[in-house]
């Protein structure tokens, strides 16, 4: 899923190949799945998401020809995770020296603290460190984000909005899309099933079986679980909720519908429409893990 890996990544065209070659063209196109042992494949590879994964992807697993979740075969739920990046907006974070929180939360723009209004960029930094071969911090994110669109924190509003976050995004170089709440849980579940990661704008006015005294907070969903119906939460306004899984119905019940939109996916990368390529991040922080 993450930060491709030239070797693996002709390991398993190989591998493939070899399925291939033993099927005639007419029967994989009559053939919609493939049940495929966890014992064909080579170990620790779900890094599938830029440059040859990405075309791979696009002209094998897109085909329909293999499962949707292919990648359930290659890592653990658990092992996926720990490749996530999930970094913490606030300073008491930073000041306790809780791992994924830094120096950004103390900073202040029009008269606002980063640690306010930074949840929509931290989303945002996870995103591009985690399915690029760059690294980033929150803050990096936030400089950026000025120079692509319009937006700028004021005394009044710092929160980033819809269009911006997809303007964002999209600069550099991740294919997104954002959508109100679907109508059935069926729906959003499909959406997420597809997506690498995404974007939600949760509320406990919505509901508050999860989210407590939560106006409106954007936080990232990952690695949805077919088999337990479970994603991986980062959550940049929680170091308790941060890197838990939960029921995805969570997220659907408490989904902000006061807003104009609820919530963005992120389907691909292309290393070639990223304008930014970002170098590293020069901020202090407390580290991984």
């Amino acid at each position: 899923m993450f930060k491709p890996k030239l070797r693996y990544a002709l390991l398993l065209l190989a591998a493939f190949t070899v399925v291939l070659c033993a099927v005639s063209i007419e029967k994989m196109n009559e053939q919609k799945e493939v049940t495929l042992p966890a014992s064909s494949l080579p170990p620790a590879v779900h890094e599938r998401y830029a440059g040859v994964f990405a075309d791979f992807q696009k002209h094998i697993f897109d085909t329909e020809i293999f499962p949707a979740n292919w990648s359930d075969y290659l890592l653990t739920p658990e092992e996926s995770s720990s490749l996530v990046y999930s970094f913490l907006q606030g300073p008491r974070s930073y000041g306790d020296g809780l791992p994924w929180a830094g120096d950004w939360s103390e900073k202040v723009v029009s008269g606002r603290k980063f640690g306010g209004f930074g949840c929509g960029f931290c989303c945002m930094a996870n995103i591009y460190s985690t399915l690029t071969d760059y690294e980033c911090s929150p803050w990096d994110l936030f400089e950026y984000a000025t120079t692509v669109t319009n937006y700028y924190p004021s005394a009044e509003s710092g929160a980033i909005d819809w269009p911006a976050i997809r303007r964002t995004l999209r600069a550099t170089g991740f294919q997104c899309k954002y959508y109100k709440k679907p109508a059935t849980y069926e729906e959003f579940q499909e959406q997420i099933r597809r997506s690498q990661s995404a974007i939600v704008l949760v509320s406990s006015a919505n509901d508050s079986t999860f989210w407590k005294d939560t106006a409106g907070h954007y936080v990232n969903i990952w690695l949805y679980q077919n088999s337990t119906d479970m994603v991986f939460l980062t959550e940049p306004g929680s170091p308790e909720n941060n890197r838990t899984w939960i029921p995805l119905r969570y997220v659907y019940d408490a989904l902000k519908t006061a807003n104009r939109y609820q919530f963005l996916t992120v389907t691909a990368y292309s290393e070639e429409e990223n304008t930014w390529k970002g170098t590293g991040m020069d901020d202090i922080w407390n580290g991984k893990y």
